[in-house]
């Protein structure tokens, strides 16, 4: 797997991700803290699963599946 796409891809998706989550749970009525931990937490395991389905994707398109060597 190719690690450094990953890894950028999984910290662009996180922060999308939580920030979706967090404005709905703010305009749902959750607006406590623990209610945001939770948006937070679900939003950073939510983005694991599309970073891998991305990297994959983006592999497979440019032909760089392997990732880095050196």
């Amino acid at each position: 797997m190719n690690w450094p796409l990953f890894s950028m891809i999984y910290s662009m998706a996180a922060t999308v991700i939580i920030g979706i989550f967090m404005i709905a749970a703010l305009l749902s009525g959750f607006n406590e803290i623990p209610h945001i931990q939770i948006a937070v937490a679900i939003g950073v395991l939510v983005s694991i699963p599309a970073g891998l389905f991305l990297t994959k994707k983006i592999g497979n398109i440019t032909g760089n599946e392997e990732g880095y060597k050196v």
